[in-house]
């Protein structure tokens, strides 16, 4: 081989050559303990990006310090110690998304928990995202409809708005959202339940019950149970809300619900003190406002332009003894779209869902309703609150006049009419149909105990006798002369039948 040959060989290898050598960025745990780790040597690490501490746990940098990086872990702490190598792996935190994890029950890093094997997706989305900006939203006026006749005709939730349900514990919260997720079947809407803090024998029960009526089928359940680490717990309205994001960014309608954002709030201070982040107003850590108002401002219902998916959020709160003028309620209540309020005294009175007509409220309105539906209910809330001060008022008093006497009637009959029982969530014709006669004088004779057989009875002669005309109100969603005049004969027929 002559000299040319092997300059020429040299070239060549020098071409081929591919180097083994890894560049890693990596510091050293200074700190460890209680879910939090204190590292040093990580100069380029950027805010949220996900750490490597080997032994298979994972960590998110939160504090960027002079000296060194405040991280919160992932799991189970208790093997870092400090001298630890710490690795930056220059990605930031991120979920899996997609088609694959509706159905299935998985933590706030999108692992799996049912069982039933990895997720597969090559989508993954950051756990923190700005917002959809106003120019890219449109008017929320496309009805959720929840199954709760209190809510779909007084309260009315729009596609894209956020309802706060708020109240004491064991007062029905977590009922109302199921039934609204239930009551989605069909309505092509995928559902995300976050569960936040509870404990896992209640998670295994509302998994149950979703799938034993068919929801899982559209359904992922994001859980950060009791035992697990507050990093868990604060990651997890932010990981099911992306997982959301990723079906609203297809065009399609989303539900999310988060259970509840109180031990959200108790975990994100427990993380912060530790942090020694300053704790702002009120020893509460300064920020908890922006931690759920930047997570609640990513409902949105995007126009037209930009695929016109939506992103409902249903938070849940609860309160102590009924104080919704305390911190963590103000600060969600100025975030969301309206508050539904539930009280511990109508739940315990039997009145389920236990709804407060006069503090609940919600300000899309009835621009959140069919046509037949704003119809029907436009004066309901106001004869309910009418209803309550008189009843209050009438305790006092024997001889009331006989159109308070009327009044007060027909409001005993209209707060049997709005109890429901749970995970039997109505179709919104049905409601329709039952408002349309309670409101219009039809059940003001029938005894107050026979109230629900007349409702249930109605309902069946309904479906028995009335196909047409349901299937004219569903198709046209209002009430037009004729269907109005048909549905007055078939309850007129009804009630004739009817015995009290």
């Amino acid at each position: 081989m002559n000299k040319d040959q092997i300059i020429e060989a040299i070239k060549q290898q020098i071409q081929d050559y591919q180097s083994t050598v890894k560049v890693a960025k990596v510091g050293t745990v200074i700190e460890a303990g209680d879910g939090i780790a204190k590292i040093s040597g990580l100069g380029e690490v950027m805010a949220s990006e996900m750490l490597d501490f080997g032994h298979n746990v994972f960590g998110v940098a939160l504090n960027l310090e002079a000296d060194f990086v405040g991280a919160m872990i992932l799991g189970e702490s208790k093997d870092i110690k400090e001298g630890d190598v710490v690795e930056s792996t220059g990605r930031i935190l991120e979920v899996p998304v997609g088609e694959a994890v509706i159905g299935r029950v998985v933590n706030p890093l999108g692992q799996p928990l049912d069982g039933k094997g990895e997720i597969k997706t090559k989508t993954f989305y950051p756990v923190e995202k700005i917002a959809p900006r106003v120019i890219t939203r449109q008017q929320v006026t496309t009805p959720l409809q929840t199954g709760v006749i209190a809510i779909d005709a007084m309260i009315p939730i729009g596609r894209g708005q956020r309802e706060l349900i708020i109240g004491d514990r064991q007062t029905g919260k977590t009922a109302l959202v199921i039934d609204a997720i239930i009551n989605q079947k069909g309505q092509d809407v995928t559902c995300i339940y976050v569960a936040i803090g509870q404990k896992d024998a209640k998670i295994a029960r509302i998994v149950t019950e979703l799938a034993s009526r068919g929801a899982m089928e559209y359904t992922t359940v994001v859980v950060a149970g009791a035992a697990d680490p507050a990093a868990l717990l604060y990651l997890a309205p932010f990981a099911g809300c992306s997982m959301g994001e990723y079906f609203m960014d297809q065009g399609k309608d989303v539900l999310v619900v988060y259970d509840d954002l109180s031990k959200q709030a108790v975990a994100y201070r427990q993380i912060s003190l530790l942090l020694k982040r300053p704790p702002g107003r009120e020893a509460y850590p300064g920020d908890i406002f922006y931690l759920h108002s930047r997570l609640l401002e990513r409902a949105a219902r995007l126009n037209k332009d930009y695929g016109g998916g939506s992103l409902t959020a249903l938070p849940i709160i609860e309160t102590q003894a009924g104080d919704i003028s305390a911190y963590i309620p103000t600060n969600v209540i100025s975030i969301t779209d309206g508050q539904i309020f539930l009280e511990s005294d109508l739940f315990y009175q039997g009145i389920r869902p236990a709804i407060n007509t006069g503090l609940s409220v919600s300000r899309v309105g009835s621009a959140a309703q069919i046509k037949a539906m704003k119809k029907v209910a436009g004066r309901l809330k106001l004869d309910m609150a009418q209803f309550r001060e008189l009843a209050a008022f009438s305790q006092f008093g024997s001889d009331l006049d006989e159109a308070t006497k009327n009044q007060i009637n027909r409001g005993q009959r209209l707060t049997e009419i709005l109890k429901q029982g749970q995970y039997q969530p109505l179709p919104v014709v049905d409601q329709v149909v039952i408002l349309y006669a309670a409101l219009n004088g039809y059940i003001d004779e029938v005894a107050i105990e026979k109230v629900k057989d007349f409702q249930q009875g109605l309902l069946d002669f309904c479906a028995a006798h009335g196909t047409k005309v349901m299937a004219e109100l569903a198709k046209e969603k209002q009430l037009t002369e004729s269907i109005e005049k048909d549905l007055k004969k078939l309850i007129s027929d009804f009630k004739a039948t009817f015995k009290n």
